[in-house]
């Protein structure tokens, strides 16, 4: 048997080698490891500004979207030195583990190298992993819920946004959903977080109560409204980053987007095909999202207010 086909790309000054760089990843077109590789380079400063020194889940798909995929919170075993992890602890289960955490491209290539296709990273940093700087608001539609119901009940995050004196950076999700994350200053824990989340979720649902559910057990929801998914912003639980491809056929994207696209984007559009040279036009959307952190207080004393409980986080 001869040597597998290598790729070597020269990244940050190291060297990372791409095997099986012709093995296809995405069959709706045809796209390749290789190709996967080279979009992760060309939205190199987007990628890493979503991933930079926060502690990140891999989705791996050794034999492509199609095949079985691996939820990967420990780095894989051969990581090159200049690799750098994060040690989270998981005191439900009493265990740690080193995950990635980004600060180079490079870091990123050598991910796909090793099959990733997908980084969700943590809400806080590798310096307090306690303390989470993002809340994310979570627009995740049910089954039956249209996309047109997506956008309205933007328009009106949007809207709670600005009163509290918010702002938000939207992107697509890579599904049927909506994402909007807001910098936030690290003063507060996952629980206050996740209750000022849930405080806001009910805010939005008072206004479009015919559209929203905050209701945290599936059975209790309309399957045609939009669920505002509070929990996202609990301990250990993440979505996908931005310009985080996803593991469909399609290699659909999750990409930042202006809030004045909301009313017309497509997110079946945005895939590895298309996002570079969006990405060269308009660079990264989200590249101001850390200069205004929001403090929580006004949405903590909405939860105070509402005598917000938040539920148990293991629904049927």
């Amino acid at each position: 048997m001869g040597t597998p086909p290598t790729v070597e790309f020269e990244v940050d000054g190291r060297t990372v080698r791409i095997s099986n760089p012709d093995r296809v990843y995405f069959p709706a077109r045809g796209e390749t490891k290789l190709d996967l590789v080279r979009y992760y380079v060309a939205v190199g400063d987007g990628i890493v500004r979503a991933l930079r020194d926060r502690p990140c889940m891999l989705h791996r798909f050794p034999q492509g979207v199609t095949g079985d995929k691996v939820h990967q919170k420990r780095l894989p075993g051969g990581a090159p030195s200049w690799v750098r992890t994060v040690r989270v602890h998981f005191p439900r289960y009493n265990r740690h583990a080193d995950e990635l955490c980004v600060g180079h491209l490079a870091d990123v290539v050598w991910s796909v190298q090793m099959s990733t296709v997908e980084f969700h990273p943590w809400n806080s940093r590798a310096a307090d992993t306690e303390a989470p700087d993002e809340w994310r608001i979570d627009l995740d539609p049910m089954p039956g819920c249209p996309f047109s119901r997506v956008r309205r009940v933007a328009a009106v995050v949007r809207e709670v946004l600005a009163e509290l004196g918010a702002t938000g950076w939207p992107k697509t999700s890579g599904g049927k959903g909506l994402h909007v994350y807001v910098r936030i200053k690290p003063d507060w824990g996952f629980r206050d977080v996740r209750r000022a989340a849930l405080a806001f979720a009910r805010e939005v649902e008072r206004r479009l109560p015919a559209d929203v559910t905050t209701a945290w057990w599936r059975r209790d929801r309309d399957p045609e409204a939009l669920f505002i998914d509070y929990n996202q912003n609990a301990r250990d639980h993440t979505i996908a980053s931005a310009y985080s491809v996803r593991g469909t056929p399609e290699a659909i994207v999750s990409t930042p987007i202006r809030w004045d696209e909301v009313e017309d984007v497509d997110p079946r559009d945005l895939t590895i095909a298309t996002v570079p040279a969006r990405f060269a036009e308009l660079g990264d959307l989200h590249a101001g999202i850390d200069d205004a952190p929001f403090a929580l207080d006004a949405l903590l004393e909405w939860a105070d207010r509402d005598g917000t409980d938040l539920p148990d986080l293991d629904p049927a």
